[in-house]
């Protein structure tokens, strides 16, 4: 142990956002770099010594741990290489509370030191960590207005028909920001809703397609779904879709015309009649069937209870409501809602795990920041409850909720499903 105090093991760490040019030798890695070699050098009565190894993460968001660099580092820690790290200011090595949260636990964990130059903060000493929330909180602050401002700008420019980037569906490619119709793609495109008006089939639709080697926009076989997502598809008819629900009048010229596009709702109305709504689900049950208790191993069923005119869902332990000598369970009953935040939450750090981002642009042959984009910050917890509840059930093996903790087993194939789903954007 007297060793260890003796001589302490230092590394910095260092992150850009975005890289700079090339050419430029001296950036604000080089920067923050020597910031931290000089600081160790300070604390050399201290026994600190800089290892060589370098962690650079060049071009990488603070906003997630998905980073090159970091991943290394954490593996570096666990395996006991590291004593102290040391960073520019905290928002190098992260943006996010929650991320940062965990972080300093894995820190704890190993038994590792983290060191800001610029703030003066030290997590060995209460006050230091004391601090360090402190600025972590103003940070995550100013990061929620920023994004803030950021979708009210995209709500803006959908709200005037401008095309705000993205996968470009069929039919269209994008000219100077904005969409231009391709004679070749839009003749297909009108040839689908045509076939669906003559015979009322996506799945035929699909095969004629196939029999005759087309492809869709992504160079991929036609499939039941993506004909009906062209024939879903409001930019078709010169409108732009925010948010699934708000439709607003786009910039861009029409490929289908306006009776076309009517008649075709109509058809797809009448194949998919409202049930009897006596006998519809009272709330989407995205987790039934998947969700199990942690700690007896028993299927947890959804359940309601109504007080004062107000629902409350919830999924309950099978063996607490037997009451089969297990009434200890301490899972028992829990509120629908968080659970399924909880599922969602994990859900976004999985498709932003550097592991998965990596075998998803394996097999989808994207690049991993385009899959990033998809899947993009609080994806999740946007989607509408109805779509939520589809993917959940497509890509959830098994939910297992212990007292303290959740724990998700995924489906592969589902996962290459949605990412199908959404690298065809439309088909």
């Amino acid at each position: 142990m007297a060793e260890k105090q003796t001589k302490k093991r230092c590394i910095v760490y260092c992150r850009k956002s975005v890289e700079d040019a090339e050419m430029q030798s001296f950036n604000s890695i080089d920067a923050q770099r020597e910031a931290g070699e000089n600081y160790i050098a300070s604390q050399k009565a201290n026994g600190w010594v800089c290892i060589p190894t370098r962690y650079d993460d060049y071009g990488y968001s603070g906003g997630n741990t998905n980073r090159p660099a970091l991943q290394q580092l954490m593996q570096d820690c666990e395996a006991g290489l590291v004593d102290i790290i040391v960073v520019y200011k905290i928002d190098r090595l992260s943006r996010s509370i929650c991320d940062f949260s965990e972080l300093v636990k894995k820190f704890d964990e190993y038994g590792v030191q983290f060191v800001a130059v610029t703030q003066e903060i030290n997590t060995a000493t209460s006050s230091g960590r004391m601090m360090l929330n402190i600025l972590m909180t103003f940070a995550q602050y100013e990061r929620e207005i920023i994004s803030e401002r950021t979708k009210d700008k995209l709500s803006a420019s959908k709200k005037k028909g401008l095309y705000t980037g993205g996968v470009v569906v069929m039919g269209y490619k994008a000219v100077d920001k904005k969409l231009v119709i391709v004679p070749e793609e839009a003749e297909l495109v009108r040839r689908i809703f045509q076939r669906y008006i003559e015979i009322q089939s996506p799945k035929i639709i699909a095969a004629e397609l196939n029999a005759e080697s087309r492809k869709t926009k992504t160079g991929k076989p036609w499939t039941t779904a993506a004909v009906y997502r062209i024939l879903n598809n409001h930019t078709y008819v010169g409108e732009i879709n925010y948010k699934g629900t708000i439709i607003y009048e786009g910039e861009h010229d029409a490929i289908i015309d306006e009776q076309t596009w009517v008649r075709t709702r109509e058809i797809l109305k009448a194949n998919n009649p409202v049930k009897d709504p006596s006998k519809r689900t009272r709330r989407d049950i995205p987790l039934r069937g998947i969700i199990k208790c942690g700690h007896c191993g028993c299927p947890m069923m959804p359940s309601y209870a109504k007080k004062k005119g107000v629902t409350y869902y919830y999924y309950l332990c099978e063996n607490h409501e037997k009451s089969t000598g297990l009434s200890e369970c301490p899972v028992k009953k829990v509120p629908a809602g968080m659970v399924e935040q909880l599922v969602q939450e994990q859900l976004d750090k999985v498709f932003h795990s550097h592991d998965v981002l990596v075998e998803l642009a394996a097999r989808t042959q994207l690049p991993q920041r385009v899959i990033s984009d998809i899947f993009r910050e609080n994806f999740w917890t946007q989607v509408t409850p109805a779509e939520f509840t589809r993917m959940a059930q497509l890509i959830l093996d098994k939910v297992t909720l212990f007292e303290d903790h959740i724990e998700l087993d995924i489906k592969s194939s589902g996962m290459e499903s949605i990412m199908e789903e959404f690298t065809e954007n439309d088909a």
